[in-house]
Parts: C-alpha cells; sequence; structure tokens
C-alpha cells in the first residue's frame, strides 16, 4: 500500500559542500584574517592620527597628489587607494566569483540558491531601511547603498578574535555571502556611483581587454610554463584596462572584477599533459590575494577610516544624523534580517529543512557577523557625498559604530556555541580509513 511508504526525505540547505570546497575556503579564509587583522590595525592608527594634535599630517597626507594629469592620473593618495589598490581587491572577488560558478560548489543551482538569494536580501533589506531613514531627506538618499557590503576581512579576523571554531558549512556560507554581495556592491556602483561617462576611453578600453582575455585564455599555449609571462604580458594590459575605465568616468574598480572574471579558472591540460602545473586562476590567486589582505585593503583603509570626530559633541552629532541613524540600523539589524529571513523563507517555500548539522541559531550568528560593512561600505560613501563632507564624515563614523556592534553581538552569539563548533570540528577531521578524506564528506557524498 502507498500510505505505508515512508515519506521521501526533505531536502536539506546549508551542508557541508565538497572536501576540496572546504579546503580552498579554509585556506582563503586563514589569509583574510590576517588580512582582516591588519585592516582593523590600519583604521585604529587612521581614527587615532586623525583626532590627534597632528591630523593637520594625516590629512595632508591622504590629500597629497601624485600622478599624470593629462592621462587624468593625478589622484591624492586616498583617491589612488579607493581607485587603485581596491581594483586588486575586486579583481580577486572577480577571479573568485568565477571560480565559483564555473568549478566551484556553486555551479549547482541546488547549493548556490540558498547562499545567492540569501545574500540578495542581505543587500536589499538594508537599501530599504536606509531609504525610509532618509525619506524626507533628498540629499542623503544617494547614500541607500552604503550598508549594503560584508567586509569578510573584519569578519574573520572578529572570527579570530573571540575564538570561534565555525563548522565548514557556516565558513561556506560566511564567503558566499561576502562575495556575492561584493559583485552587487560593483555593479551598483558600476551603474548608479559612475557620472560624465566619457565613451572614446571606455571604448579604447574594449582592445587591451580583448587581448587580455585571448591571452589569457591561451597564455599556456604561448607562454608555456613560464612563471614571468603572465607578469610581463597580462599585468601591463590589465592597468592599460584599468587606466582607461577611470579615464572613462566608470569606477576604476569595475576594471578589476571584469579582468578577474578574463581568467580562466579550469586548467587546461592542452599542452603539457596531466603535469602542466596550476592554472592561471590559480597562480593569480596565489599571487595576488597575500597583496589584496595584506597591503591593498589595509591602506584603503588606513586612508579612508581617518575622520575627525570632534570629541563627544562631535560623536553625538554624527550619530544622529539621518546619514548615520539610516547605516547603523541597516547593518546591525537590516543585514541578519535579510539574509536570515531570506533562508528561513526558502526553506519553507522549497520544503527544505536547515542542514542536520546546523541551527538557525548559527544561521542568526552568521548574519549578525556579515552586519560588518567596512571597506566596501568606506568606498560607497566617499562614492555617494565626496571625501571629506559633513555627510561623508557622518558615514564613516556610522560604518566603524555598526561593524562594532555587530561584531559584539555576533560575538556574543557564536561564543555560545563554540563548544559545540568544537565538537563539529574534530568530527570533520576524522580519516578513520586514512585515505586522505574525512569521513564525514565521504558520507555526506550522494550517488
Amino acid at each position: 500500500m502507498n500510505e505505508n511508504r515512508p515519506a521521501p526525505p526533505r531536502p536539506s540547505v546549508l551542508g557541508r559542500g565538497s572536501y576540496s570546497e572546504v579546503l580552498r575556503v579554509g585556506e582563503i579564509l586563514r589569509k583574510e584574517t590576517v588580512g582582516g587583522i591588519l585592516l582593523v590595525a590600519a583604521a585604529a592608527v587612521a581614527i587615532i592620527w586623525a583626532n590627534s594634535p597632528a591630523s593637520d599630517s594625516y590629512f595632508a597626507l591622504r590629500d597629497f597628489k601624485v600622478g599624470y594629469e593629462p592621462w587624468h592620473l593625478e589622484l591624492s593618495l586616498g583617491a589612488w587607494a579607493a581607485d587603485g589598490l581596491l581594483a586588486i581587491f575586486f579583481f580577486l572577488v572577480g577571479l573568485e566569483l568565477k571560480r565559483e560558478f564555473v568549478a566551484g560548489d556553486l555551479r549547482q543551482l541546488s547549493k548556490s540558491i540558498v547562499p545567492i538569494t540569501a545574500a540578495a536580501g542581505g543587500v536589499v533589506v538594508p537599501a530599504v531601511i536606509y531609504t525610509v531613514i532618509n525619506l524626507t531627506s533628498p540629499e542623503t538618499l544617494r547614500g541607500w547603498a552604503i550598508p549594503t557590503a560584508t567586509d569578510i576581512a573584519f569578519a574573520v579576523a572578529v572570527l579570530a578574535i573571540i575564538g570561534s571554531h565555525l563548522p565548514s558549512a557556516l565558513r561556506i556560507f560566511l564567503l558566499t555571502l561576502a562575495v556575492v554581495d561584493d559583485l552587487l556592491a560593483i555593479s551598483i556602483i558600476a551603474l548608479f556611483y559612475s557620472s560624465d561617462i566619457e565613451v572614446s576611453p571606455l571604448l579604447f578600453a574594449l582592445i587591451p581587454l580583448a587581448a587580455y582575455t585571448f591571452l589569457a585564455q591561451k597564455y599556456r599555449r604561448f607562454f608555456g610554463t613560464n612563471p614571468l609571462a603572465p607578469w610581463v604580458i597580462l599585468l601591463p594590459l590589465g592597468m592599460v584596462v584599468w587606466a582607461l575605465v577611470h579615464a572613462s568616468g566608470i569606477h576604476a574598480t569595475v576594471a578589476g572584477v571584469l579582468l578577474g572574471f578574463a581568467v580562466p579558472v579550469l586548467r587546461s591540460q592542452a599542452s603539457g599533459g596531466p603535469g602542466a602545473g596550476p592554472g592561471l586562476a590559480e597562480i593569480f590567486e596565489h599571487r595576488f590575494r597575500p597583496i589584496s589582505a595584506g597591503v591593498a585593503v589595509p591602506i584603503f583603509a588606513f586612508f579612508s577610516a581617518g575622520v575627525a570626530v570632534g570629541g563627544w559633541d562631535g560623536l553625538m552629532s554624527a550619530l544622529t544624523d539621518p546619514v548615520a541613524l539610516g547605516i547603523i540600523v541597516a547593518l546591525v539589524a537590516g543585514k541578519p534580517i535579510g539574509i536570515m529571513g531570506i533562508t528561513w523563507l526558502l526553506t519553507k517555500v522549497t520544503r527544505a529543512s536547515l542542514d542536520k548539522s546546523l541551527k538557525w541559531i548559527d544561521v542568526f550568528g552568521v548574519s549578525l557577523l556579515a552586519g560588518i560593512g567596512f571597506t566596501v561600505s568606506l568606498l560607497v560613501a566617499e562614492l555617494s557625498f565626496g571625501p571629506s563632507s559633513d555627510h561623508d564624515d557622518h558615514a564613516k563614523v556610522a560604518i566603524l559604530t555598526a561593524s562594532v556592534i555587530a561584531a559584539l553581538l555576533a560575538a556574543v552569539v557564536l561564543s555560545t556555541r563554540n563548544r559545540y563548533y568544537r565538537v563539529a570540528e574534530a568530527e570533520e577531521k576524522v580519516d578513520a580509513n586514512d585515505d586522505g578524506i574525512p569521513d564525514v564528506y565521504q558520507h555526506d557524498q550522494r550517488p
């Protein structure tokens, strides 16, 4: 009888993923942890310096201009950090996104739908909250995108400080959230924060971009295993693309994402056989991630986080600005509402259940952690209101305040689960048959 048949198991969401994905994400987060600590240190130095008796020297350094004006490249050091160094960061975002959707777990719709829609919820809900709070102030509405991004480096630095042993499923979820909303953020920058666009430089940029893409796809055929070839040939082409995009009026970090998308992520065996060596994406990620996490992002944080608060009265004035209120509420409350709300809604719509290795309190803790919106939020604030404007300064104070609040709340929630996380981490390391793959990943595999 059909009535006696057991009901089919409900599908689960936010599972562990493949072991190769776990190893890769673990390596990325270890590098980002170091970068996050450097980022926090650089921001702290900037804030202290900007509010010290020597504050004039900080702002003079930030505003000091270098570069070649005929090429529209005479920029302040702060602008070089935002337009130039952050392009390296977004280049890695492009690489990471392409790798996930071409060769990673996210190429499977069943695994990608939850983190992608959750990231979208974590962008839309904060933007709506900020807009509602600033609805009566057209001057400040332009900052609606400030609270939409998650700073993965800052987030994993918090995890390192509190000693949280997040299970692999949550680490992958957090990284995916951050990478996807970085893509959404750069799309917002390209669409809403580009002005006075000049078509000619943009069209000229297509020429070196096409050459870069062709050579990147065929680099092993042309250059073999020569380790210098990508740097001697591709790096200058990438710099030309960046300069032309910058001259066009589109924010130059967009060039970083485009260049990342152009790099092949699958290793070609067409020449050299199985021992041909790592693919170009692996080479670039290995070389550029330490530069991004350890140099580019901390330097950007140093030049962007410095804001003269003006004592207690100045702090209170900043925090009562609708800009600041919108950012704080959007990051601290909007992010977890958007991320956890969409995740919960998807489980109900699809009749799925949370993976048995997790509880909803775990998703809530990661959603709070995603409210740390530092690097990209600082960039969007400058694009929204202009460097050193009152609203920009108030936005910076709010971003810093919200990030600290989100970090503290996440630390409290995740710390209560640390004992369970340690048990789960130990379970994920058990390899009874000594085949190099922990048993839980073999048991979790589906035919």
